[in-house]
C-alpha cells in the first residue's frame, strides 16, 4: 500500500474511535487481519473491543519461555471471560538451546546485540510464523508510551512484514486506558498494580520509580533511543 493510500485512511479516520477503526479493518479484511496480544494494558482494552465488534478474528500472543507468571494466569482468565481462544506461538526449541548454550541464559545483559539476539529468537520470528497468512495486524502502541514511539499513527505500512499496522489506542492516554478497563471490567496483569505499567519478559523488566516513562522498566540498562524488541521497528 502506497503511502498516498495510508494518508488518505488517516485522514478518513481522524476523528474514529478506537471501535469504528477496528470495525472498518475486520469489515475490509476479515480473517486477513488479528490482534497481536503482549497482554499489557492496551492489548487488554482491544481484546474486549475486537470480541463484542467481531468475537470471529484472531487474537495471538507470544510467549517467550520468560514471562512471569502473572502473565500466564492472564492469559488464562482472559480466555476464560470472553470465551476466546488465545493462540499461543513459541519460540523453536533448537534455536533457543543454541543461543542459550552458546552465549548464557542471561545473555541479554552483555550486549544490546546479544539483547536483540534473544528477541529475534523469542518474539520476532514466532511472530512472523503467526503472520502467516494475513494482510493486517492490530496492536496496542500508544504514541504517549515512549520516544520510540511518539510519531505513530492509527495507520503504517510495517514494512519489516509487508503488512498493514492499525493501532487504534494511537492517540489515547493512559488515563483513558485504565478507565476503559474499569469500567469495562478488563482483567489485567496483576504486577501492574506493583509499579509495573510495562510488562515484557521476566528478566528484562522491573518496576519503575516516581517520574520516570512508562518504559522505563524494560531493558532499563539500556538507552531509551533503543528500547524496542524488533517487533514496532520504525
Amino acid at each position: 500500500m502506497s503511502a498516498e493510500e495510508i494518508k488518505k485512511i488517516n485522514d478518513e479516520l481522524s476523528n474514529a474511535s478506537a471501535q469504528e477503526i477496528i470495525k472498518y479493518f475486520t469489515d475490509k479484511y476479515g480473517d486477513k487481519i488479528a490482534l497481536s496480544s503482549s497482554l499489557g494494558a492496551e492489548d487488554q482494552v482491544l481484546t474486549q473491543m475486537l470480541v463484542e465488534i467481531n468475537p470471529d478474528i484472531k487474537i495471538f500472543t507470544l510467549d517467550t519461555g520468560r514471562l512471569f507468571p502473572e502473565t500466564y494466569d492472564l492469559i488464562d482468565r482472559t480466555s476464560r471471560k470472553y470465551k476466546k481462544n488465545i493462540q499461543v506461538y513459541f519460540p523453536k526449541k533448537k534455536k533457543v538451546q543454541k543461543m542459550v548454550n552458546e552465549k548464557g541464559i542471561n545473555l541479554f545483559f552483555e550486549s544490546e546485540e546479544n539483547r536483540k539476539e534473544c528477541c529475534f529468537v523469542r518474539k520476532i520470528e514466532p511472530l512472523q510464523r503467526a503472520f502467516k497468512g494475513l494482510d493486517a495486524w492490530i496492536c496496542g502502541l500508544r504514541a504517549g508510551q515512549s520516544v520510540t514511539r511518539k510519531d505513530i499513527e492509527v495507520v503504517e505500512w510495517d514494512s519489516n512484514n509487508n503488512l498493514l499496522k492499525i493501532n487504534p489506542l494511537a492517540n489515547w492516554s493512559e488515563e483513558q486506558v485504565w478507565d476503559y478497563i474499569k469500567t469495562k471490567k478488563i482483567p489485567y496483569n496483576t504486577l501492574h498494580d506493583k509499579g509495573f505499567p510495562s510488562i515484557g519478559c521476566q528478566p528484562c523488566t522491573r518496576a519503575i520509580m516516581e517520574g520516570e516513562d512508562v518504559r522505563a522498566g524494560r531493558w532499563w540498562w539500556e538507552s531509551p533511543d533503543t528500547k524496542e524488541c524488533g517487533l514496532h521497528k520504525r
